[in-house]
This record gives C-alpha cells, structure tokens and sequence, in this order.
C-alpha cells in the first residue's frame, strides 16, 4: 500500500518482521562490548537505536515535526543528574 507521498506502507506483520530483523542486527553489532563486561547495556542501547531508525525512517518520509533524539539517555542522565543534587 502507497501512502499520500507515494512511499510504501507495509501492514503490521511485515514491519514488526522487519524492526526484529534490525533489532537483531543491531544485537549482533553490539555483541561485542560482552567481551568488555557491558552486556547489560546492549538491550537499552539496541531499543534506542531501533528507536531512533524509527524516527529517522519517520521523518524522512515527511513527518517533519518528528525529533530525533536519544530520550533514554537524557532521562536517564536527568535522573543521574536530580540523584546528585
């Protein structure tokens, strides 16, 4: 299915298909900081960056008032942040 733009639209199945196949690329790219003891990281990071393929996917295809931004990141640097002061 074309949208207004003319780009193509996938239905649900296809494209939470292909949001897990990016999740798990982007999995296997991370995998290597097991090896430096911060795989607990990986699973907030690899949300983050399929997040933000999300919004860039978004707003390339005309959702201009879509941000990209790292939200985990600052709220959890907020929350460092509140934590000291």
């Amino acid at each position: 299915m074309n949208d207004e733009l003319g780009y193509i639209v996938l239905d649900d199945e296809s494209y939470i298909k292909a949001v897990g196949q990016f999740r798990l690329a982007v999995g296997a790219v991370l995998s290597v900081f097991n090896m430096y003891g911060m795989g607990e990281f990986i699973p907030q990071a690899q949300n983050e960056i399929v997040r933000l393929a999300e919004d860039f996917g978004q707003r390339v295809r005309g959702d201009l008032d879509k941000p990209i931004s790292l939200e985990y990141i600052r709220r959890k640097w907020r929350i460092c942040h509140e934590q000291r002061f």
